[in-house]
């Protein structure tokens, strides 16, 4: 048997990215998924190409800030496969500012989409989880939940904060069977960091913008999505059935990085 057959999942943000991958990855390895996307082409292309490729799966347009979005997202799930065992929330936007130049607007968007959308999704999957006697739930932050850019104070805020509620979670739904960790990517090729390439590149092409932030790591180069992917399977299934609460980073090497190098000799 593959891993996750017979099992059930809800991925928010699955059309795009990161969740894309994740969507790809656990359907291929069995299960049956539900996903989310706000861009209808994007869920219907994820969708039709995931399917042509034998892997059960339903794509639905929802906004993770909505709760009763949420609510339908799992109820969905639970009605076509009979339960619910696993939620990986992978939705999420990037925003740039200081704490001066940020507007009340672009603080609410960031902080609804990127902490507020986790806490309604995993409040929506608590239930259906623990009916199904325990489960998953793989949370996706980011390297600046510990080590912050300059001027992303919206986004490194609600980063870290959902490494905080995955513990809270972790804690209060352990005695349900449900075990909740975090997935904390460094640079990753997704259509969200090609937009930041975009945003600050200037005139160098977009793909040589990547390559100097894939440098900073000490693998020398950005992650693929899929990477990251795998580490959210193994979160997710029962491979890592001792672990909970914990904070996984992906980041090639990234946060090991003493910026204050020794000179050369």
């Amino acid at each position: 048997m593959r891993e996750f057959d017979g099992k059930v999942a809800v991925v928010t943000g699955g059309s795009l990215g990161i969740g894309r991958a994740v969507v790809e990855r656990l359907a291929a390895d069995g299960a049956e998924v539900v996903f989310c996307g706000v861009e209808d082409d994007a869920v219907r292309a994820a969708e039709e190409e995931s399917r042509e490729r034998g892997h059960r799966v339903t794509g639905v347009v929802a906004d993770v800030t909505d709760a009763a979005a949420m609510r339908d997202l799992v109820a969905l799930a639970v009605e076509r496969h009979g339960g619910l065992d696993t939620l990986v929330t992978s939705a999420g936007v990037q925003r740039y500012g200081t704490v001066e130049d940020t507007s009340e607007e672009l603080w609410d968007e960031v902080l609804s989409v990127n902490l507020k959308g986790v806490f309604l999704a995993c409040r929506a999957a608590v239930p259906a989880l623990r009916a199904r006697g325990g489960g998953t739930i793989v949370t996706v932050s980011s390297v600046q939940a510990f080590a912050s850019q300059r001027g992303v104070a919206a986004y490194t805020a609600s980063k870290a904060a959902i490494n905080g509620l995955t513990r809270a979670i972790a804690l209060d739904h352990a005695a349900d069977g449900i075990r909740a960790n975090v997935v904390c990517p460094g640079s990753v090729e997704t259509p969200m960091l090609r937009w930041a390439a975009d945003l600050f590149r200037g005139q160098t092409p977009r793909e040589e913008q990547i390559a100097e932030w894939g440098r900073a790591h000490p693998l020398g180069r950005v992650a693929r999505a899929a990477e990251v992917a795998e580490v959210v399977a193994f979160l997710a299934g029962p491979r890592s059935s001792f672990v909970t609460g914990a904070e996984h980073r992906v980041d090639g090497g990234l946060l090991a990085r003493n910026p204050a190098a020794l000179p050369e000799t």
